[in-house]
């Protein structure tokens, strides 16, 4: 008999048979792995099989390439601290979802367990977006494709740093990239200890590693961000429309001027 315990983030967890299921967790030394929780669909485990839930995860088996039997212990259930906030529950289901879809199973990735607890940490927080993208940035340089964020590739400068080449990942000055800068990706001045937290700079760092992620981890395996994170950046769109749609004058509205008949004098 195979034996191990560790602490996970809970990212998924399928019915299976009569009220089991199969759950994926992102553990602190192994990786992204699989086991069979019995009872885990039903109402009195539904909780701890929640995305998002740090837990306690026991995994047993006969043979080390079996799915295993798992057993887990909640210690902290985030999502139910946020049924209200439909923002702060689509970054965790996006995460959930990314980290599921991109990462090997069984291959250990410590530094991403503990960048996604230190993300979910800063759920009560505003800064909690900056947290998630600097996170998928720690993801794709695990997974070999890190971004030079420090410096500019065409002069070395680390001031004034504002966009991202898509070619090569580095960072480009505000001055050197001007001429290109419909061919290069806005960097958020968040990545780079400055700016504000604003809904424009959310949708820049998301589109950002999205632009990444969908070149160098998805779209060689001919697949699109999960649906999750592609809901994520679609909601931080739609409100930074609406704000937009709310600070144009109705030309409709009062105060508008009705336009005079040709010929009146």
């Amino acid at each position: 008999m195979i034996e191990w315990t560790d602490a996970a983030i809970v990212l998924s967890a399928r019915h299976h048979g009569e009220g089991s299921a199969i759950v994926q967790l992102l553990t602190a030394t192994r990786g992204r792995h699989a086991g069979l929780a019995r009872g885990g669909s039903s109402s009195r485990q539904r909780g701890t099989y929640q995305p998002g839930t740090e837990v306690a995860a026991v995994w047993r088996a006969r043979l080390a390439d079996q799915l295993g039997n798992l057993t887990c212990e909640a210690v902290h259930g985030h999502a139910a601290g946020w049924l209200d906030d439909a923002f702060r529950l689509a970054g965790i289901g996006a995460a959930c979802a990314v980290a599921e879809s991109a990462l090997p199973e069984r291959e250990p990735h410590p530094p991403l367990y503990h960048g996604m607890a230190a993300f979910l940490a800063c759920l009560d927080s505003e800064v909690w977006p900056a947290a998630y993208v600097r996170w998928e940035i720690e993801l794709l340089a695990e997974l070999g494709y890190g971004l030079g964020l420090d410096a500019c590739a065409v002069t070395g400068t680390t001031e004034d740093l504002a966009w991202v080449s898509p070619r090569s990942g580095r960072a480009v000055s505000r001055e050197a990239g001007e001429p290109y800068a419909t061919k290069l990706l806005p960097l958020p001045g968040f990545l780079v200890g400055g700016g504000d937290l604003a809904d424009e700079d959310v949708i820049a760092g998301l589109d950002l590693t999205g632009y990444f992620l969908r070149r160098h981890v998805f779209a060689p395996a001919d697949r699109d961000l999960p649906q999750a994170r592609l809901r994520l950046a679609d909601m931080y769109a739609r409100r930074v429309h609406r704000a937009e749609t709310a600070d144009t004058p109705d030309p409709d509205g009062p105060g508008a001027q009705t336009p005079e008949p040709e010929g009146s004098p």
